[in-house]
């Protein structure tokens, strides 16, 4: 985007009008003529190449002086900077990547559709701060708090069961490093959505005490327990190649929902990839507060290239009158 600096110089190219009207009138009032009955003689007579240059030191000398005019208005390269307040809320995406979470009563499997609907979710959010928090024995932060929204659905998309080395499902875990994340947050409404498939089964810390630490924080969190109802189809690696076998579904509602309820918030339970789906599109109605968005100016001088062009207008115009339209005396 172009802006000028002190556009006020700009209206110095008018200037230029009576110039070019001064040229014109002197050409024509000026230019000794000679009477004749008739020119058809010299209709013929090739015209020398000096007569279409005639003009052109005069066409130079203007050119040279309309783009001094903007190299001194100070040409500017420049994105805009505004400072604004925007509807949005402050989440922490938690998720459980453990090993139970390639059973696949969701299609391809529970991990693969948690991905697409979450990275759905962060997508159609674009004034939120949003962080993403994976955990399955052991719990790490994927993404801090940002509205790159890019960003955010291209670390999504790495996500994987292996990531974490040590196996288990520590809830308590994953939503303390939540917690953490987001505590010092200073929007008005700050939310973790925590999403699982199993029970805490490891982590020094309790999902209870994890949950009062939230609402300490003024935190709601709302939880997703992620499974069919009964028994689930699960790959498992044999001799002879992977076979599916059926593996009980263990969600610890009771205790996912004690969760949600001290933090005022609400838990809900997917058992296939629309209700998944469903889930998301529910948590979309949260709330929103007030936050400001700063877009910031980056600014580069212009001026030098018009500058330069003005200086060689001009010097191909002192040659062209001292060499090939110079008048002998």
């Amino acid at each position: 985007m172009m802006e000028f600096e002190s556009p006020e110089y700009l209206y110095l190219l008018w200037a230029l009008v009576p110039m070019i009207a001064w040229y014109v009138w002197k050409r024509k009032h000026t230019t000794a003529s000679m009477q004749m009955s008739s020119t058809a003689v010299f209709a013929s007579v090739p015209k020398s190449y000096k007569y279409y240059i005639l003009h052109l030191p005069f066409v130079l000398r203007v050119g040279a002086l309309a783009l001094l005019i903007i190299a001194l208005a100070r040409p500017q390269l420049t994105s805009n900077k505004v400072n604004k307040n925007v509807e949005g809320i402050d989440i922490v995406m938690a998720m459980d990547i453990s090993k139970s979470m390639i059973a696949q009563d969701l299609k391809p499997d529970r991990l693969e559709a948690a991905k697409a609907v979450g990275a759905d979710f962060v997508s159609a959010r674009p004034n939120d701060n949003i962080g993403v928090v994976v955990f399955s024995g052991a719990s790490f932060t994927l993404t801090p708090l940002t509205t790159d929204k890019v960003a955010i659905v291209s670390m999504i998309n790495t996500i994987n069961s292996d990531m974490v080395e040590v196996n288990g499902t520590a809830i308590g875990m994953g939503l303390a490093n939540a917690v953490n994340r987001i505590k010092d947050s200073q929007a008005k409404s700050k939310v973790i959505i925590l999403l699982t498939d199993g029970s805490n089964n490891t982590g020094e810390i309790d999902p209870i005490t994890a949950a009062e630490l939230a609402k300490t924080f003024g935190i709601r969190v709302y939880t997703i327990g992620v499974g069919t109802k009964g028994m689930a189809p699960y790959p498992v690696q044999t001799p002879f190649g992977i076979r599916m076998e059926m593996m009980p579904v263990d969600i610890d509602e009771a205790t996912l929902e004690k969760i949600s309820e001290i933090t005022d918030g609400a838990y809900f339970r997917a058992t296939d990839n629309k209700t998944l789906s469903e889930i998301y599109k529910e948590i979309d109605k949260l709330e929103k507060t007030k936050i400001l968005v700063e877009e910031y100016t980056q600014k580069s001088e212009e001026y030098l290239p018009w500058a330069i062009w003005a200086f060689i207008l001009l010097l191909c115009e002192v040659l062209l009158r001292m060499t090939i339209l110079r008048h002998n005396p």
